[in-house]
């Protein structure tokens, strides 16, 4: 792993974006990697556009600036790349993740990238194992199997601790489901 490595989170709020963040960073933590995670928003209303930072480092991190040069670059929410600049600063080497059902060029014109772009169905498989639009578990699913910055059972685990004691063990295990359909189920 590079010595920091950074993602960025783009979304609507209620999408999840900022627990996704805060989810990756504690997998990264219990495996014993120093973490930040933070979120930004403009106005503190559901739908309305968020971003969440997470890095994660071997060494301890001393710099809290936003992420302007992130490594992978999550999009959970598709029409929010008509009006934000999802992958300003993502290298060409870096990956661009986005909630779609088809990833096509007219995407990477969208997003103005060149790089590699990995499309997941998060909307599709949260509303198919869970009934409610969450997609940052699935996306968190594609982001392992695609980076390898986290163990899939170290996420597991977190999501068990998190969660557990707010949604109960039937939720959880959805919630696993879809981290797992997620890591299946991205594309090319």
């Amino acid at each position: 792993m590079k010595e920091v490595y950074e993602v960025r989170m783009h979304g609507r709020a209620g999408q999840g974006a900022k627990s996704g963040s805060q989810l990756l960073a504690e997998a990264a933590f219990r495996e014993g990697k120093y973490i930040q995670s933070f979120p930004e928003y403009g106005s503190e209303r559901r739908g309305a556009p968020t971003v969440s930072y997470t890095k994660i480092a071997e060494k301890v991190l001393r710099s809290h600036e936003p992420i302007v040069n992130p490594d992978v670059v999550l999009v959970l929410d598709f029409g929010i790349m008509r009006s934000i600049a999802v992958a300003a600063g993502l290298p060409d080497t870096g990956i661009l993740i986005v909630n779609t059902k088809v990833c096509s060029a007219e995407i990477k014109k969208l997003a103005q990238f060149n790089g590699t772009l990995y499309g997941v169905d998060a909307t599709g498989i949260s509303l198919e194992l869970l009934g409610m639009d969450t997609p940052n578990v699935p996306m968190l699913g594609a982001l392992v199997k695609l980076t390898g910055v986290v163990k899939m059972e170290s996420l597991e685990i977190v999501l068990r601790e998190h969660f557990l004691p707010k949604i109960g063990e039937e939720k959880v295990q959805k919630n696993i489901s879809m981290l797992r359909k997620g890591y299946e189920e991205v594309f090319k």
